[in-house]
């Protein structure tokens, strides 16, 4: 017997979007009307883009017999949780963070008691599902709250929370409550929602002032019903809220409070830099279909975009490369109706052959300057769009990255977009940073030409590059990333530390950057105590908010950098990274969290809540297992042992994506060694190759 409270969280990168699906009340074996909920709230509190996050459910078991709970919350990828608690007959559990590899080895103990576990996996686009299921007593409550934390990032110019309303019941005490200061001043405000009908619009209260703004969207169960004796909720939709700031100061903003400091620096009124980009395109037989047809969408779409100043070059591979021309060309309107011609044209075929295609987009960007052929004053950049792994040319992956990073020099920035789940994340992850730029999953959906064209927009207007924010050196210390290849239009430079010196009286701090026409150099100077008193006196401020600012970025930025370094450099960073996740309660790839229950009359139940990594998509691990031994995957699938969901090392056989076991050695679809798998639509094949694509006999 098995009643779900489910609501889920999401946050969309980069912009600020979460996803509230409110529980759901489930008729499990006649017992669901035993099974109320009564009070769901949204509490968040935005500070200096420093979001805080409470959701608190309360449920009460009104029949006879204990009942089955599952609290089920969606919560932001890029989101720490930073503390979970359940209280059941009065008791308070709290979960503790610790290593991963210590709570994993609770986690097993669990496991092998027969215990289920709740767990955090990746579920969706932008989200990762946390899981825990509790027996509650006859007629007794529960209150489950759930705590995470992060930065909002600025996109296309404005901060977006954006919350999917869609209980399927109506809830007697149901409360969203937006609290948002920001000491810059805020610009414009707006709060809407798809569902709301004329009566209901007026349930959404808006109030701003000069640095505050607060929503609440506070309907009654009257208000919730979609006709006056209906039981069923109107709610099902998206809430919405938009915001973005003042920007006076052209140096930017500093906010200081206890000895920590942040800087942010978004200028607006700066001429556009001229760009050149040049698009890789992955043609191969695995883009047949969808693929191919988006791509060519999104593409068509994005040449229609482009800037007639900006140059740009078309290179199309599979296990060879061709190229519409052997140089960069300026996008005048004959050059892109020519382009659009020969996008048309693009064909899947073949195998895949990254190496030499990269590579021929840097010699391409090379020979236009050494032609003079591009401007002196400009960004370049490289896009690369593949859905699989090297399989022609050079396929060792370790010899790919060193040949692209060298043959790039520093000079240019790519960008790698993974089309699908086939693709080697880690590969492509690791890829880009190490050449400036990041790694985005495109999602095989039908949205996935908008997917494509948004990446674009994002980085379609450079304003700035080689950025570097200056502090005194004397005066501060543990300072976060303070030089950045490019600033484009919309986004928005975040730099967090430590003030050193006590008795420092001014910050100030100096930037410099390459911009359209010349170089820009600008200053600024901060009285330390004057800001300090400033920003605490304000209620809206939740504890140390900017030393926890400090500390979230500090960590996403060492986990980042650990991505593309070598290994005794890699374990530095993640040490630190973890002593700062341990410290701040933070749940990270390198922490999890522990919750443990007492069972009356059994072993204490232990559920651990682990963060996985955008390469751990897919249904694909929350624990890896290597050696002997089972674990559990994602979606609660029992895998062989050896490795990570759907690839088990070894020997031994795993259980895929959809549940469907495969053969030993390798990843889904692709057996290594002997053995047959089945692919990702559960069509078995043989041995040694990907799905269709059978090698050898």
């Amino acid at each position: 017997m098995e009643a779900s409270l489910c609501f889920a969280l999401l946050v969309f990168f980069p912009a600020f979007t979460s996803t509230v699906v409110l529980p759901q009340k489930r008729s499990a074996q006649g017992h669901g009307s035993d099974l109320e909920i009564y009070s769901f709230h949204v509490d968040c509190k935005v500070t200096s883009r420093f979001a805080h996050n409470v959701l608190t459910s309360r449920m009460a078991n009104r029949a006879n017999a204990s009942r089955e709970v599952t609290f089920d919350v969606e919560l932001p990828k890029h989101a720490f949780i930073s503390n979970f608690s359940m209280t059941i007959d009065g008791k308070t559990y709290v979960g503790v963070v610790k290593k991963k590899e210590e709570a994993k080895q609770q986690y097993d103990q669990a496991v092998s008691r027969g215990q289920s576990a709740g767990l955090v996996k990746v579920s969706g686009r932008k989200m990762e599902e946390f899981k825990v299921s509790v027996n509650i007593a006859a007629l007794s409550k529960v209150t489950f709250e759930l705590t995470y934390e992060e930065l909002l990032k600025r996109h296309l110019g404005k901060y977006e929370l954006a919350i999917k309303v869609r209980p399927q019941q109506l809830v007697k005490h149901f409360k969203i409550d937006a609290h948002i200061y920001e000491p810059q001043g805020i610009s414009f405000l707006d709060a809407h929602a798809t569902f709301l009908t004329n009566d209901l619009a007026e349930t959404v209260k808006k109030t701003l002032t000069q640095d505050k703004a607060h929503v609440v969207f506070e309907p009654t169960l009257d208000q919730q019903r979609k006709c006056p004796e209906c039981s069923e909720s109107i709610l099902d939709g998206e809430f919405i809220i938009k915001y973005d700031v003042k920007r006076e100061a052209s140096a930017g903003d500093i906010q200081i409070v206890n000895g920590y400091f942040v800087h942010y620096f978004a200028p607006t009124d700066l001429p556009r830099m001229r760009k050149n980009v040049v698009f890789v395109i992955d043609r191969s037989g695995s883009m047949y279909g969808k693929k191919m047809q988006q791509t060519r969408e999104a593409l068509l779409k994005i040449l229609e975009d482009i800037h007639e100043d900006d140059h740009f070059g078309l290179i199309t591979f599979d296990s060879e490369v061709s190229t519409w021309k052997s140089t960069l060309v300026q996008a005048t309107p004959e050059m892109v109706q020519q382009a659009k011609t020969f996008v048309g044209r693009i064909t899947d075929r073949g195998a895949t052959d990254i190496n030499a295609a990269v590579l021929k987009g840097v010699e391409m960007l090379k020979i236009s300057k050494e032609e003079r052929k591009l401007p002196e004053r400009s960004v370049s950049i490289i896009i690369l769009l593949t859905d699989g792994d090297p399989t022609s040319g050079v396929t060792n992956l370790e010899q790919i990255q060193s040949n692209i990073k060298k043959g790039i020099e520093g000079l240019y920035t790519l960008y790698c977009l993974g089309f699908g789940f086939d693709v080697n994340y880690n590969f492509l992850e690791k890829l880009a940073l190490e050449n400036g730029g990041v790694a985005r999953r495109i999602y095989e959906s039908s949205d996935s030409a908008l997917q494509l064209q948004g990446f674009y927009e994002e980085v379609a207007t450079p304003l700035l590059q080689q950025v570097e924010l200056q502090y005194p050196g004397n005066g501060v210390s543990d300072l976060t990333e303070n030089v950045f290849r490019h600033y484009y239009n919309g986004s928005e430079i975040v730099v967090a530390g430590r003030i050193s010196k006590n008795d420092l009286e001014i910050l100030s701090v100096q930037i410099k950057a390459g911009a359209a026409s010349s170089d820009l150099t600008l200053a600024a100077e901060t009285p330390v105590e004057e800001q300090d008193e400033a920003v605490k006196k304000h209620k809206y401020i939740f504890g140390e908010y900017i030393e926890r600012l400090w500390a979230y970025l500090t960590i996403q930025q060492l986990l980042s950098k650990a991505v593309s370094a070598q290994p005794e450099e890699r374990e530095a960073l993640n040490e630190k990274a973890l002593q700062l996740s341990l410290n701040y309660n933070f749940v990270t790839s390198l922490t999890s969290m522990v919750v443990t229950k007492p069972e009356e009359g059994q072993t204490d139940r232990t559920m651990v809540a682990h963060k996985p990594t955008e390469a751990e998509q897919g249904d694909r691990v929350d624990f890896s297992h290597h050696g002997g031994g089972f674990g559990v995957g994602a979606a609660g699938v029992p895998f062989g042992p050896g490795g990570p969901l759907g690839r088990p090392q070894g020997g031994g056989f795993g259980v895929g994506a959809a549940g469907v076991p495969f053969g030993p050695g390798g990843p889904l679809g692709r057996p290594q060694g002997g053995g047959f798998g089945v692919g990702a639509a559960g069509v078995p094949f043989g041995p040694g190759g990907p799905l269709g694509r059978p090698q050898g006999e």
